[in-house]
Protein backbone atom coordinates (compact mmCIF):
# COMPACT_ATOMS: atom_id res chain seq x y z
CA UNK A 1 0.00 0.00 0.00
CA UNK A 2 2.94 2.50 1.07
CA UNK A 3 4.64 1.85 -2.75
CA UNK A 4 1.31 2.63 -4.46
CA UNK A 5 0.52 5.92 -2.36
CA UNK A 6 4.54 6.96 -3.36
CA UNK A 7 3.80 6.57 -6.94
CA UNK A 8 0.06 8.38 -6.75
CA UNK A 9 -0.20 11.23 -9.11
CA UNK A 10 -3.12 11.90 -7.23
CA UNK A 11 -5.56 10.42 -4.47
CA UNK A 12 -9.85 10.17 -5.06
CA UNK A 13 -11.79 9.04 -2.36
CA UNK A 14 -15.49 8.27 -3.08
CA UNK A 15 -18.05 7.42 -0.54
CA UNK A 16 -17.25 4.36 1.74
CA UNK A 17 -17.11 2.20 4.66
CA UNK A 18 -14.44 1.50 7.44
CA UNK A 19 -11.90 0.30 4.65
CA UNK A 20 -12.54 3.57 3.13
CA UNK A 21 -12.31 5.45 6.52
CA UNK A 22 -8.56 3.54 6.81
CA UNK A 23 -7.35 4.29 3.89
CA UNK A 24 -7.92 8.30 3.66
CA UNK A 25 -6.82 8.28 6.89
CA UNK A 26 -3.21 6.34 6.75
CA UNK A 27 -3.02 8.41 3.10
CA UNK A 28 -3.92 11.79 4.99
CA UNK A 29 -1.55 11.10 7.92
CA UNK A 30 1.36 10.08 5.42
CA UNK A 31 0.92 13.30 3.79
CA UNK A 32 0.92 15.50 7.02
CA UNK A 33 3.71 14.19 8.73
CA UNK A 34 5.40 14.61 5.02
CA UNK A 35 6.44 11.24 4.56
CA UNK A 36 4.48 11.53 1.45
CA UNK A 37 4.67 14.16 -0.64
CA UNK A 38 1.34 16.40 -1.12
CA UNK A 39 -0.86 15.14 -4.45
CA UNK A 40 -4.35 16.56 -4.53
CA UNK A 41 -5.89 14.83 -2.67
CA UNK A 42 -9.73 14.52 -3.67
CA UNK A 43 -12.85 13.87 -1.53
CA UNK A 44 -15.79 13.31 -4.09
CA UNK A 45 -19.30 14.24 -2.74
CA UNK A 46 -18.78 17.09 -0.16
CA UNK A 47 -22.32 16.67 0.94
CA UNK A 48 -21.24 12.61 2.01
CA UNK A 49 -18.05 13.94 3.59
CA UNK A 50 -19.23 16.61 5.79
CA UNK A 51 -21.77 14.59 7.11
CA UNK A 52 -19.47 11.32 7.83
CA UNK A 53 -16.68 13.51 9.23
CA UNK A 54 -16.81 17.24 10.76
CA UNK A 55 -13.21 17.92 10.21
CA UNK A 56 -14.04 21.68 11.71
CA UNK A 57 -14.65 20.39 14.99
CA UNK A 58 -11.17 18.38 15.05
CA UNK A 59 -9.27 21.33 14.13
CA UNK A 60 -11.32 23.42 16.41
CA UNK A 61 -10.50 20.78 19.40
CA UNK A 62 -7.11 20.74 18.22
CA UNK A 63 -6.86 16.79 17.16
CA UNK A 64 -5.42 18.67 13.99
CA UNK A 65 -4.18 21.75 13.07
CA UNK A 66 -6.50 24.17 10.38
CA UNK A 67 -3.91 24.06 8.37
CA UNK A 68 -4.81 20.14 7.57
CA UNK A 69 -7.95 21.26 6.02
CA UNK A 70 -6.09 22.62 2.91
CA UNK A 71 -4.64 18.86 2.99
CA UNK A 72 -7.63 17.99 0.87
CA UNK A 73 -10.52 19.04 -1.71
CA UNK A 74 -14.06 18.34 -2.23
CA UNK A 75 -15.16 17.44 -5.78
CA UNK A 76 -18.50 16.18 -7.22
CA UNK A 77 -17.32 15.46 -10.50
CA UNK A 78 -14.49 13.64 -12.74
CA UNK A 79 -14.36 17.29 -14.80
CA UNK A 80 -13.85 19.25 -11.51
CA UNK A 81 -11.31 16.76 -10.34
CA UNK A 82 -9.34 16.53 -13.74
CA UNK A 83 -9.25 20.48 -14.06
CA UNK A 84 -7.04 20.07 -10.01
CA UNK A 85 -5.09 17.21 -10.95
CA UNK A 86 -3.72 18.90 -14.63
CA UNK A 87 -3.57 22.33 -12.75
CA UNK A 88 -1.76 20.87 -9.74
CA UNK A 89 1.71 22.44 -8.87
CA UNK A 90 3.91 20.15 -6.88
CA UNK A 91 3.45 21.01 -3.28
CA UNK A 92 0.58 23.37 -3.73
Amino acid sequence: KMHFLMRAKAVCIFPGGFGTMDEMFEALTLIQTGRMRRVPFLLFGKSFWERIINWQALAEAGTISAGDLDLFRYVETADEAVAIITGWEEGC
